[in-house]
């Protein structure tokens, strides 16, 4: 199961993640992310997981096959909250932040899904479309 979730923020693309993941499901994430890019220079991601079982193998190798066409893109990601109990998740997101360096990665529990959703939301120096929310008030 992959439901895409709400968020206020039009540059975070947010998805709860369980049980078995399939391909058409994954597609979805994959075309709101497509859509976030599009429409703004960076995004963030904000992925709940919770009692995740497995992907399909089309799931996996869908989402193995596109995150390899976003290594060259990594500069559009801002943040990637992920927001889980399971430990084994923690320590994957861990390691992904070590190798992707360009993108902030922060595991939140799932009882700090809103603080996940806030901080996921805040833009980088320079990315606001109004000057001023990057502390810019004229000359």
């Amino acid at each position: 199961m992959l439901d895409l979730i709400p968020h206020s923020a039009e540059h975070v693309v947010a998805i709860k993640v369980g049980g078995v993941v399939t391909g058409p499901e994954l597609q979805r994430a994959i075309d709101a992310i497509e859509v976030a890019k599009r429409d703004h220079p960076v995004i963030s991601l904000v992925v709940e997981i919770d009692n995740l079982r497995f992907l399909t193998l089309t799931a996996l190798l869908k989402d193995v096959g596109y995150g390899l066409t976003q290594l060259g893109d990594l500069e559009r990601y801002h943040r990637a909250a992920v927001v889980t109990d399971q430990a084994w998740i923690e320590h994957i997101a861990h390691l992904e932040e070590r190798l992707f360096k360009a993108v902030e990665i922060r595991t939140f529990p799932l009882r700090d899904h809103a603080a996940a959703m806030a901080w996921a939301a805040e833009l980088p120096t320079g990315a606001h479309e109004n000057p001023e929310e990057d502390g810019y008030h004229g000359a």
